[in-house]
């Protein structure tokens, strides 16, 4: 089974493959009781949750991977940035969506390209940060990552900006990492108003 996983991987038919799991990897997650990590379509609802919730708009992505976020959200916003590290996942998701103009792949690296993004959105957003991509994706080694993204965020002049992280169980206090308690009370003193809790291993800062 793994191999034929790698060897998915490399075909441009991966992602639909992915998304066609989402339910049973759902029910799978239901009957074992909701272990501590979320199924992607969990996920999908809460991001569109949040969204309602808040009345936004915009959603921006950190870890496109291969577009499974933006693939089930792209008729819910009207506008979507998704921030890839990978330049060959990157150019995939640039040819995959390249039909919708309300869709925008941005390659780099999200602590340079979220807070120049932020220069350019004038109404409030929700933003949908993968901690654990970081993981997968080499970076995990630094530490200061996540934290510059959410003090970009939430420093921004715009008020109403809506967060959420996905693999909060990253936050552990290991090698370096803050805590969930650690980064809670973070934000909470120093920006007075702002709620900041964890459900379902996604961590949601209002």
């Amino acid at each position: 089974m793994k191999a034929l996983r790698k060897l998915l991987q490399r075909t441009p038919v991966y992602g639909l493959y992915k998304a066609l799991g989402h339910y049973p990897d759902y029910w799978y997650w239901q009957l074992r009781g909701q272990p501590v990590r979320s199924p992607h379509l969990l996920k999908q609802r809460t991001v569109r949750e949040y969204a309602q919730r808040h009345g936004l708009r915009i959603l921006v992505e950190t870890g496109t991977y291969y577009g499974e976020m933006v693939a089930a959200m792209k008729a819910h916003f009207d506008r979507l940035y998704s921030v890839e590290f990978d330049p060959q996942l990157a150019q995939r998701a640039v040819r995959k969506f390249a039909r919708w103009p309300h869709i925008r792949i941005l390659e780099g690296d999200s602590q340079k390209v979220v807070p120049d993004l932020l220069k350019s959105i004038g109404q409030p957003s929700l933003f949908w940060l993968d901690a654990g991509y970081y993981g997968w994706a080499g970076l995990q080694g630094d530490q200061q990552r996540l934290t510059t993204e959410l003090e970009a965020i939430l420093r921004h002049p715009l008020p109403g900006h809506v967060i959420l992280m996905d693999d909060a169980r990253g936050l552990n206090g290991q090698n370096g990492s803050l805590t969930v308690a650690e980064l809670k009370q973070r934000i909470e003193s120093e920006f007075p108003g702002r709620q900041v809790e964890v459900q379902y291993d996604i961590l949601r800062i209002v």
